[in-house]
């Protein structure tokens, strides 16, 4: 997982696959309709697009679906086309995030030190269980009117999901953060 910082979107990523635009998108309307985009650039399909042009549209499709697919890259790029601010214009983090987060850094780090494979399970679970939480806070913070406000709140949420996935990723090598995604992605 990687968010897309808004300077990384070159196309909206639902209008380049013909969606509407939604945090809540269901990923087989993403693959069937990036199925349809890719039909119509087969050179036999489009006779009048260049080696080029159907490269340059491919790739577009290609990472729309890509980002579509990512629950957290998709809740950036919508926050991006709203007009929410990027992480790295915004890195704020919700009041005692980092203190209590240097607190479960130490427990996790002791953990795996000792616990090898049986930790390490144990912290993938945490993980995957706070990605769903974040994944349910951003749902029901789109769904609202999506004022600054709401905007500013979908920013400390996923700051906070980045952090996450990222000291996890430290330290377990063998964590990988699409585990629970992996369905969804193909």
């Amino acid at each position: 997982m990687t968010e897309t910082e808004p300077n990384q979107i070159q196309t909206d990523p639902w209008r380049a696959l013909g969606l509407e635009r939604t945090y809540d998108v269901d990923p087989d309307d993403v693959r069937r309709a990036h199925r349809k985009k890719s039909a119509l650039l087969h050179p036999d399909r489009a006779p009048g697009l260049d080696d080029s042009e159907i490269a340059r549209a491919s790739a577009e499709i290609n990472d729309a679906k890509r980002v579509l697919l990512d629950p957290e890259d998709r809740a950036a790029a919508l926050l991006a086309l709203l007009g929410g601010a990027s992480a790295s214009e915004d890195r704020s983090l919700p009041d005692g995030f980092l203190e209590e987060t240097m607190m479960l850094r130490m427990e996790i780090e002791s953990e795996l030190a000792e616990g090898g494979d049986e930790a390490r399970a144990k912290w993938r679970g945490w993980a995957q269980d706070k990605r769903r939480g974040y994944e349910a806070e951003v749902a029901e913070l789109f769904g609202r009117a999506t004022g600054d406000g709401v905007l500013a709140e979908i920013r400390l949420v996923l700051n906070a999901w980045r952090y996450t996935e990222r000291l996890i990723e430290q330290l377990d090598p063998a964590y990988s953060g699409l585990d629970d995604a992996a369905d969804t992605q193909a």
